[in-house]
């Protein structure tokens, strides 16, 4: 395995990539690797001759109540992580390397970011699209790799390449989730006993109304009232939104129709979490 961190090294090796007749399959992340990242890896591994991870912690996405600073980091226990998934190049450039001077053009994220989190996140997804733009001619992939674990920021990349004309595939990975169907997350090591118990209830109430929907109720609205309902009955967490939109172009429906996405975040004590589930009607 490889790690490069110049910019110039890194254009030059996937250069010879392809000039060697390889396809390119790319992990972007901010490092701290968990299951979420290396199962990524391994659905990169099987349709492309070279898998390529970026490690690089991107100050542009951190709002002004966000430590950029304080952010996790552990580039040796990465390195160790990467390797054992078959990771072939760790891009991992630092900042001043991908931002040597204030940016002439700047990247605006117009559709898509002013719901779910994003309503929350002012100016979050212009600093994701922003080093994505920059990632994506650096590495020119042919394939890149997303977890629906965050669909909207999935939506958010299907736009981008859509509208600036990248010649990759955009591949959403299915959330991973532990044996009770909890989505796996960083932030659950944050949950008491007693939460972690109940967190399990927030699937099982996207699954319920899955189960309607497929059932033909037509009414928006009622489904939200009762994932909502069940979660207020089953945990003690206290429900910062339900939402039923499109996927993954993320407008309001008046009724089921087409691909959609139901999602939910949910804040216990110590820990906020999201969930999502997608369906087809």
């Amino acid at each position: 395995m490889e790690i490069i961190r110049s910019i110039k090294q890194m254009q030059q090796l996937m250069k010879q990539f392809r000039s060697e007749g390889n396809t390119i399959g790319y992990v972007p992340t901010m490092g701290f690797l968990h299951e979420g990242h290396l199962t990524l890896v391994n659905e990169a591994r099987k349709n492309n001759d070279k898998v390529v991870m970026s490690i690089f912690v991107n100050p542009l996405q951190f709002g002004p109540n966000e430590d950029f600073d304080l952010y996790p980091r552990d580039f040796a226990r990465d390195e160790q992580l990467a390797n054992k998934a078959g990771v072939d190049v760790i891009f991992y450039p630092d900042v001043k390397e991908m931002y040597p001077k204030e940016l002439s053009v700047t990247v605006k994220v117009k559709d898509r970011v002013n719901v779910l989190c994003g309503k929350s996140r002012k100016g979050h997804f212009d600093g994701v699209a922003t080093v994505l733009m920059k990632l994506f001619n650096i590495v020119t992939p042919d394939r890149a790799y997303f977890g629906m674990k965050d669909a909207q920021q999935v939506a958010v990349v299907d736009g981008l390449i859509h509208d600036y004309n990248f010649p990759i595939e955009l591949v959403p990975v299915p959330t991973v989730r532990e044996a009770d169907g909890l989505a796996k997350s960083s932030r659950n090591v944050y949950l008491s006993n007693k939460e972690r118990n109940e967190a399990p209830e927030l699937y099982k109430s996207l699954q319920k109304a899955v189960q309607k929907l497929n059932a033909n109720e037509r009414d928006l609205g009622k489904i939200k009232n009762g994932i909502q309902a069940h979660i207020e009955e089953k945990t003690s967490g206290i429900v910062d939104y339900v939402e039923i939109y499109s996927y993954p172009q993320l407008l309001p429906l008046m009724e089921p129709k087409g691909k959609m996405i139901i999602a939910i975040a949910v804040k216990f004590s110590k820990a906020r979490l999201i969930d999502n589930i997608t369906i087809e009607i």
